[in-house]
């Protein structure tokens, strides 16, 4: 009995501590106005009064109500997404480890039909209600593609559903159904979640008959990109139980609130293995409005190439890690290129908020709506200034990278080798000829400068901190450079100016 006293005399203050403020929600109320089938300017979205904010925790009963309620005012607000899609010839599709991104979520893998038959493709996914009058927030590849898309919610209604509009750039689409009685979710500030926080997953994996499916898991990690499963990445990371069939589901913090739309799971099997990601709900939240308003996102453009500065740049750059980022191509007549901003550029911080990364000062100009003036403080030799200037509609088109076919020779210092780019060869390589334009031509995949990102096709602009204006010069330049010594390059390549520095 001792022991028992003294084990609980130290587990109850944590598991106060841990879950203060956790909900019962027994008392929530729900207050929405809306102005017919589309939003206003300011969209009144649900808010949540919890009148017993300081909930103690007093017993491991308690502690375990505490998440029950928890899914019990959440899970109302999900709901099973059904779309179906006529095609003349099904490909199998099994589920993969990214291998099409979304196949883990839209279903199960489906039968082929000789050429020329008609089959019914249907896919399954989840969504999350967050007006009363019936708009939901799911994947854009749950929804992607479908002829007919319906909804069955937590009272077991089946209703259809009406495509308001889709952002394949982050992967989320918007739906609304004509219903009454449906319970909103309150959407949370994603921005405050923590590394360590609580979480909760509501969906729908792997088919109907296991619709609304509560996982319980812990933030693993925050700002999560370059996972190539959509343009705009600043993905949650989960260990919450997530599987196919959750995707367009909620993640919901431990105050019962929208912090994440779930998007995929990293797994090589198709199943769980602890590693999910979704969609931030400020990033959704944005997307949302937008789309509901005027059917698209239109997001601000600046005008350049943005790179991270690892440790080589920063030694040949003089620059410390971590802070900033480094300035590629800026865009002939974008805002940037008004604003005088240049290749090598150091952009520090970006409307007084300080940058960590390309990712995040990419979503960030992203976010901001075009017609916006925003404040950059820019790093150029050594010297810090401020420049203002006003965003753009960001282009259709985008600029792609391009490659092109490795040569020959490779020379054996430098790990590449480089021919001026002649009207022959540039002919060959399609590429367009210029005066005293020096081209990678070959390169060793097993040396640093492949390692570093360096590749054939690549056109060398400057070495060094030295401009190239022929190939005799940039001779000249590389001769005297010996095993171990840093090489500093500027490269253009599909039209965009990438900065490398690795040690040959």
């Amino acid at each position: 009995m001792k022991t028992k006293k003294k084990y609980m005399k130290y587990l109850l203050p944590i598991l106060a501590g841990t879950v203060l403020g956790a909900l019962v929600f027994s008392n929530v109320e729900f207050n929405i106005s809306f102005d017919g089938n589309s939003f206003s300017n300011n969209p009144r979205f649900a808010t949540a009064k919890n009148s017993i904010e300081n909930y103690p925790i007093q017993s491991l009963q308690s502690f375990n109500e505490a998440f029950v309620q928890i899914a019990e005012s959440a899970t109302p607000s999900v709901v099973t997404i059904f779309t179906e899609k006529t095609v003349n010839q099904q490909l199998l599709s099994p589920f993969s480890f990214f291998g099409t991104p979304f196949d883990d979520f839209f279903g199960m893998p489906k039968r082929g039909l000789p050429n020329g038959r008609k089959e019914v493709q249907r896919g399954l996914g989840s969504g999350v209600i967050v007006t009363d009058d019936g708009y939901i927030l799911t994947n854009n590849h749950v929804i992607d593609g479908a002829d007919v898309v319906y909804i069955r919610t937590f009272d077991n209604r089946k209703i259809e559903a009406k495509v308001i509009g889709k952002d394949p750039k982050t992967d989320l689409a918007v739906i609304k159904v004509n219903a009454k009685g449906l319970k909103p979710i309150l959407i949370g500030d994603s921005d405050k979640l923590r590394v360590g926080e609580w979480v909760i997953a509501i969906g729908s994996p792997l088919g109907e008959n296991l619709a609304r499916t509560v996982t319980q898991g812990i933030v693993s990690a925050k700002g999560r990109a370059n996972v190539g499963l959509a343009d705009y990445e600043d993905f949650i990371q989960t260990d919450a139980a997530i599987n196919p069939g959750n995707s367009g589901g909620a993640l919901v913090n431990i105050n019962g609130d929208l912090v994440g739309i779930n998007t995929a799971i990293a797994s090589r099997t198709g199943g769980f293995e602890g590693i999910g990601f979704a969609v931030p709900s400020n990033m959704a939240k944005s997307v949302l409005i937008s789309l509901i308003n005027s059917g698209k996102v239109t997001r601000g453009y600046l005008g350049i190439s943005i790179q991270d500065i690892d440790e080589n740049l920063a030694k040949a750059m003089n620059l410390k890690m971590g802070e900033g980022v480094l300035v590629g191509t800026v865009v002939e007549g974008s805002p940037a290129a008004r604003s005088g901003v240049r290749t090598g550029d150091v952009i520090l911080d970006f409307n007084n908020v300080k940058v960590q990364s390309s990712v995040a000062l990419r979503n960030a100009i992203a976010r901001e709506v075009p017609g916006t003036i925003v404040k950059l403080r820019v790093q150029r030799d050594g010297s810090v200034r401020m420049v203002s200037l006003r965003l753009e509609a960001q282009p259709v088109k985008e600029v792609a990278a391009s490659s092109s076919a490795e040569r020959e020779k490779v020379t054996a210092a430098l790990g590449f080798n480089a021919e001026e780019l002649t009207a022959a060869l540039a002919e060959q390589l399609n590429l367009k000829s210029g005066s005293g334009k020096v081209i990678i031509t070959a390169i060793d995949p097993a040396s640093r400068a492949y390692t570093a990102g360096l590749r054939s096709g690549d056109i060398i602009l400057s070495v060094n901190r030295q401009n190239v204006t022929s190939f005799s010069q940039y001779s000249t330049i590389v001769k005297n450079i010996k095993a171990g010594n840093l090489l500093f390059l500027l490269i253009e390549r599909g039209g965009n100016r990438i900065y490398f520095a690795f040690n040959v």
